[in-house]
């Protein structure tokens, strides 16, 4: 199997690019179908979505062998199968999820009266309500409804399924309102909130592993019929190698809207999903339903690096190396690897109350700052003031 998985492995290209986006191949993985028998642990399998009830999940987790079943056919349902499960009665403690809810509520009213916009991702700004930061604010607005909600065994099990120990969870509120339109289809984070020209610059392998990085979820804070817009997916689309620069072509969002498959919720309910699967949130076409879903965005402990470093105060540094030897004629190239080496050159995590993607999916890394002020040779007091701003935007 190894030597089949190798040999695969080095005839396909190293480098992906928009000419190997191949829509049969991409019709060919999507239009599998789902066979029960592969998940013996789900109630019903619902357009191809397996679907299990929270109540059994809760008995089976009082068996360590059996949870760690059924955490093996979700983590495979995930990587291999459909790439999406839903969860019904995930939350049980319905009183809870309406005390969470109610501080959700007061924030957006909070976010009204002070005039603060939020941007949104995939989705016109303003159209919908967001809460950034939500895990935060609502552990220090209520902690006990906070530790009720996060002590759901059932959003620890599949978490762990996908991540292991030592996950990293956040999350983001969003509702969407009577009248919003549904997103575009898209892949989620990380290379999913990458421009496709940036995507291009990442190995195959390393898009590949992008997936296994973060686990998307969503919990029901409302009933969700379908005329309220619950979000749409294609089942088996993150099996497509070049997903992540595919969802960006009107080809494939175009074969997204033709195949996609939706299913309702109920309060409680919660969906999980391989964050390269194809989805989008749909349109909201009801009279009176303000559609709120609590976004859990899960990550894996191990993209960091392994020492902390004050990477603010060594590009303070290297900048006047970097003009002095811009000036003795550097490469403007070999600066940028000097640059890579100090700077930060990711946007993330930020903090998107003061840093919201308007405009585009990320704000300016510390890299890109330094180049920019290397480039245009601003005064050493303008790149203090640009790193300061910087690094005042990540502060939660």
């Amino acid at each position: 199997m190894y030597e089949h998985t190798a040999a695969s492995a080095l005839s396909q290209p190293y480098w992906l690019s928009r000419q190997d986006c191949d829509l049969d191949e991409f019709h060919r993985l999507a239009s599998r179908q789902t066979d029960a028998a592969d998940y013996p642990h789900a109630a019903a399998v619902r357009s191809k979505v397996p679907v299990y009830d929270g109540d059994s999940v809760r008995g089976l987790g009082a068996e360590p062998a059996a949870l760690q079943a059924l955490q093996a056919e979700w983590g495979r349902a995930l990587l291999s199968g459909p790439g999406v499960i839903v969860l019904r009665r995930a939350v049980a403690d319905l009183a809870n999820l309406e005390q969470v809810s109610a501080v959700f509520r007061e924030l957006i009213a909070e976010q009204h009266a002070s005039g603060s916009a939020s941007g949104d991702h995939f989705a016109k700004p303003g159209a919908n309500d967001r809460i950034w930061n939500a895990q935060q604010k609502l552990c220090l607005r209520d902690p006990v409804a906070f530790a009720r909600y996060y002590g759901n065994p059932v959003l620890a099990w599949i978490s762990q399924a996908w991540l292991g120990p030592g996950y990293q969870m956040t999350a983001q509120v969003n509702v969407v309102n009577p009248g919003g339109a549904a997103q575009s289809a898209h892949c989620d984070y990380h290379l999913g909130f990458q421009s496709e020209a940036s995507s291009t610059a990442y190995p195959a392998h390393v898009q590949q592993m992008s997936a296994a990085l973060t686990l998307q979820g969503a919990v029901a804070h409302c009933d969700m019929p379908l005329e309220s817009g619950p979000t749409l997916y294609l089942p088996y689309s993150q099996l497509y190698r070049a997903g992540y620069l595919a969802y960006h072509q009107s080809a494939f969002r175009d074969y997204f809207d033709q195949h996609k498959v939706q299913l309702p919720l109920e309060k409680g309910d919660a969906v999980f999903f391989n964050p390269a699967l194809f989805h989008a949130a749909g349109h909201n076409r009801s009279n009176d339903i303000r559609r709120m879903a609590n976004l859990l965005q899960v990550s894996s402990p191990f993209g960091r690096a392994m020492e902390t470093l004050d990477r603010k105060a060594m590009s303070q540094a290297l900048y006047p190396a970097l003009l002095a030897l811009r000036e003795q004629g550097q490469a403007r190239e070999d600066a940028v690897h000097a640059i890579a080496a100090c700077a930060e050159g990711y946007a993330f995590p930020c903090n998107l109350d003061r840093d919201p993607p308007v405009g585009g999916m990320a704000p300016a890394t510390q890299q890109q700052i330094l180049l920019q002020a290397l480039d245009e040779q601003w005064p050493q007091a303008r790149l203090d003031a640009a790193l300061d701003d910087k690094q005042w935007r990540q502060q939660a």
